[in-house]
């Protein structure tokens, strides 16, 4: 998926240079949402799962080909990680009929190369609707009381959006979104210390709010 994306961004790039045709959108973006997450680990035949909810803001960049007078096509990429709060739990395993150990699980995720492929179809003069396809790496920094360790993963996703689009002054623009996300769960990853211990990203939705400032050339 992320080499798909790529391509398609590269091919997009080329064209903004190359095409002497009008309408290439390039612009900034600064959103800021809620997500939502659970997640699993296995231990033998002990699940454990945890859910989580996060308030982040991120900066993106854009870049759109128009095609026609209704339609665009462009590509999102968020150039720096989305991190998450670090999560603390105690998780008590019994050892013997009288006696437990408890050990504390710590654990945060950071979402890098967040990328986004989109359509946009403008229903008005300013409002448009838009859906894409997304691609995300899950790096996960984890201290474990099972001493578990986990290689990082990457999550495919869909979003789809509504805005409003206010043309000012020489080929400038503002816009504004409300976006929904909601990202396929993760397949199911073996700790590099214990085969015995998985874990699964079960669910990852969300919803932001975004703004927005380019120019059409």
């Amino acid at each position: 998926m992320k080499k798909i994306l790529t391509l398609v961004f590269s091919s997009l790039l080329f064209t903004s240079v190359a095409s002497a045709d009008a309408g290439i959108n390039i612009g900034i973006s600064q959103s800021f949402g809620v997500f939502t997450g659970s997640a699993t680990e296995t231990e033998l035949d002990d699940k454990d799962s945890e859910d989580a909810a996060a308030a982040v803001s991120w900066t993106s960049v854009f870049l759109e080909k128009t095609l026609g007078e209704r339609l665009s096509i462009g590509v999102n990429y968020v150039p720096s990680a989305l991190e998450s709060e670090t999560t603390e739990t105690q998780r008590r395993d019994k050892t013997t009929t009288d006696a437990q150990t408890v050990r504390t699980q710590k654990i945060s995720v950071d979402f890098e190369d967040l990328t986004t492929i989109y359509v946009a179809l403008n229903m008005t003069e300013n409002m448009y609707v838009k859906a894409g396809m997304m691609s995300v790496d899950v790096v996960t920094n984890e201290t474990l009381g099972t001493g578990s360790e986990y290689a990082d993963t990457s999550l495919d996703g869909t979003m789809l959006g509504l805005g409003y689009n206010k043309p000012f002054g020489n080929s400038a623009f503002l816009r504004f979104e409300g976006n929904y996300y909601t990202f396929d769960g993760s397949d199911e990853i073996t700790s590099s210390t214990n085969s015995d211990n998985k874990v699964k990203i079960d669910s990852l939705d969300g919803a932001s709010a975004t703004i927005s400032i380019g120019r059409t050339f």
